[in-house]
């Protein structure tokens, strides 16, 4: 079984799956080890939701033409690169962390007395409690892992996409 060689559905089917098991992980890490999630944290899980949503479409789809192979594999990307570049500015926050004691006021407070353009910017900005790192496995952080994984489905959906149809 050499994932090359898998079907564009199938690549794209088990990509949603990853997507999904790690929000599972994530939501319980939080629930049963007490890991509160930070607002760069909430965005990584909303990225990956969206590149879950985009891949479950892509394989349920499973365009026969090799452009709505292409659009999906470049959409996959995208919300990937988004995942991305939240994703590795946490990883340079906790190997960078400010001097303060947390990463602001709560999320749901944000929310209610910001605007959407104000709370992107002051989550991405981030503080102390981003930069701490409460959970390793084998040496990583778990938004390393993150990091990792969105790196990991960004290449699966392009080589999907982009490969000729299967």
């Amino acid at each position: 079984m050499n994932p090359v060689r898998w079907s564009f559905r199938t690549l794209m089917f088990v990509g949603a799956v990853a997507c999904f098991a790690l929000i599972g992980f994530a939501i319980y890490s939080q629930l049963q080890w007490g890991l509160e999630p930070c607002p760069l944290c909430i965005f990584q899980r909303l990225a990956f939701a969206a590149l879950g949503v985009v891949l479950l479409v892509a394989a349920l789809h499973a365009p026969r033409g090799r452009g709505g192979r292409t659009v999906y594999g470049l959409l996959g990307f995208a919300a990937a690169a988004v995942g991305i570049g939240i994703a590795g500015r946490h990883v340079w926050l906790q190997m960078h962390p400010p001097g303060f004691a947390t990463c602001g006021a709560p999320f749901a407070f944000m929310r209610e007395t910001m605007d959407t353009p104000t709370l992107i910017q002051k989550v991405l900005t981030g503080s102390g409690d981003c930069g701490t790192v409460d959970w390793t496995f084998l040496g990583l952080s778990m938004p390393a892992w993150s990091l990792v994984w969105f790196l990991l489905l960004a290449a699966v959906a392009l080589f999907a996409g982009l490969r000729t149809a299967r």
